[in-house]
């Protein structure tokens, strides 16, 4: 009677286990989809950059 109360408690305690993972998994699913998406650089800022290397390489350029 002994080994058939462990095997009882031993597979409920496998079916909590397994129902918690899923409850986890499907916490992660909802926090990732609440998530915004990541945005790239901004490019208007990386244009402006690159804007001002090139009149600096320019001036550069007239003064040698």
């Amino acid at each position: 009677m002994a080994t058939m109360n462990k095997k009882v408690v031993a597979a409920l305690a496998a079916v909590n286990s397994y129902l918690m993972q899923e409850e986890e998994a499907a916490y992660q699913a909802q926090l990732a989809a609440a998530k915004p998406a990541q945005t790239g650089p901004n490019l208007w800022a990386i244009a402006g950059r690159q804007d001002i290397m090139n009149f600096r390489r320019l001036i550069q350029m007239k003064a040698f």
